[in-house]
């Protein structure tokens, strides 16, 4: 190191701002000593990813190591519960509420406390709310699941969060994702009660009224021992009860407006046939991307945890390599990644790695020959003068042949369902070439380029 030798780079300076620590390994005995506090460090709250980088002459030399010690040796098994004085002035600002709501995140959906929200809701006769990217931190069929608020989300669990009097943020920061930092997106006169196990979340881009520093999960548990069963109030009843009410029609109203009809296949046609297609057990990850960004809220998520997205990192070409990873860690498991033409592009030569393991995940391409969001704003923002926005895409079906991969193409809408299932079916690593119409822009944030009058 420090001589300029081939391909040196500091890693640890590219690595830091991305991770929550890394480490450069300086002699080969100390390599159980890092891995072992490389995986506390990932798996201890508040979770991240983490860097070990092994030097050349580290990794050449010879040494015997003991045995590695097993995950529950460096993984927290008791989190933090709340203060019982918190967990009062919680349980009687939402005894009080007309209107609660309850938003669930991370916090929920990676600790697996979702009964323990449900459980919450059923007591309060409260919605839930999800944070984007958390689509999953509630089952699809309950009735209290309103799905994703905020800008990428849908319009009956956005009006939840802009009239609520009370709104329960249970493992969530209300970053980006669900509000984009703004009171368009979430009741300025609420009182919000945040539970977050990162403390520098707390109260960090909307004032609060009551801050829990705590695990999610185990206070969700806390509140509900401490509600007890409420007795049924008429404000909450008649918020709720229209609620559901609202949400059912949203939903019938997703399955009558999508266009079936038109080609190039429209992506509401294309979502209607995945949402009747997949299977309740599957997973699904998801690029980054407007087509993906649509996609979140408009697949349902039966069994969690079963969405995986890239979130604020907003990477493209995640999906597929996600995907592979999610069923490694799930064999039993289908699982689906849904990407643009232009994502799958950038980690196509990992269809290699899926066929040399037999990891049998299927890639839904949805290959409209652009890249989405940059043509959306250059239409919306700058008089459709189109700058390196197109794609000259190959047909992905083939190529994934070439690979020793099974191959699907679906043109038309009524040729996604069977491409699909075929692809469910085949045994092998697939990939579905889904034809989508290059017309249909989406530009998620309006707001973006407000100067420009759009």
């Amino acid at each position: 190191m420090y001589r300029d030798a081939f391909q040196e780079v500091d890693q640890q300076a590219l690595f830091k701002p991305i991770t929550k620590k890394t480490w450069t390994v300086t002699q080969t005995g100390r390599v159980p000593e890092m891995f072992r506090e490389a995986f506390r460090t990932a798996m201890t709250p508040r979770r991240g990813p983490v860097q070990v980088n092994l030097p050349r002459d580290v990794l050449s030399a010879v040494t015997e190591f003991p045995d590695f010690q097993r995950p529950e040796s460096y993984r927290s098994q008791i989190v933090p519960a709340a203060h019982e004085e918190s967990i009062k002035q919680a349980a009687e600002l939402l005894r009080q509420a007309h209107q609660p709501v309850i938003v669930t995140g991370g916090g929920i959906n990676n600790t697996g406390g979702q009964e323990d929200a449900l459980a919450l809701a059923e007591a309060l006769n409260a919605p839930i709310i999800l944070a984007p990217g958390h689509g999953d931190a509630i089952p699809f069929g309950h009735p209290l699941n309103a799905g994703q608020m905020g800008p990428r989300g849908n319009v009956v669990a956005s009006r939840l969060a802009k009239e609520a009097d009370v709104i329960l943020a249970l493992g969530t920061r209300l970053g980006f994702n669900s509000t984009f930092y703004s009171y368009d997106n979430i009741n300025q006169q609420a009182a919000i009660i945040q539970v977050e196990l990162e403390p520098t979340a707390i109260g960090r881009y909307f004032p609060i009224t009551l801050g829990i520093w705590a695990d999610a999960r185990a206070t969700a548990r806390q509140l509900c021992a401490e509600l007890g069963k409420l007795e049924a109030r008429a404000g909450v009843e008649a918020w709720t009860q229209a609620y559901i009410s609202e949400r059912e029609a949203y939903l019938q109203k997703r399955d009558t407006d999508a266009d079936t009809e038109t080609h190039p296949i429209q992506p509401s046609g294309l979502y209607k046939e995945l949402r009747a297609v997949l299977p309740r057990n599957a997973a699904i990850t998801m690029d980054a991307g407007t087509l993906c960004l649509q996609a979140t809220d408009a697949l349902n998520y039966w069994e969690p945890p079963c969405l995986f997205t890239p979130l604020d990192f907003g990477l493209v070409g995640f999906s597929f390599a996600c995907g592979l990873g999610v069923k490694i860690a799930q064999p039993g498991r289908p699982v689906v990644s849904l990407m643009g033409d232009g994502g799958f592009g950038m980690t196509i030569s990992e269809l290699s790695t899926a066929v040399d393991h037999g990891i049998n995940t299927v890639t839904i391409v949805m290959n409209n020959q652009c890249w989405g969001a940059e043509k959306a704003y250059q239409r919306d923002f700058f008089g459709e003068r189109y700058i390196g926005a197109n794609i000259s895409s190959p047909p992905f079906d083939k190529v994934a042949e070439l690979y020793g991969a099974a191959g699907f193409k679906a043109e038309r809408i009524g040729e996604v369902g069977e491409a699909v299932q075929a692809a469910l079916d085949c045994g092998k690593p697939a990939v579905v070439d889904v034809a989508v119409d290059p017309a249909a822009l989406y530009s998620f944030r309006r707001d973006s380029f407000k100067h420009r009058g759009g």
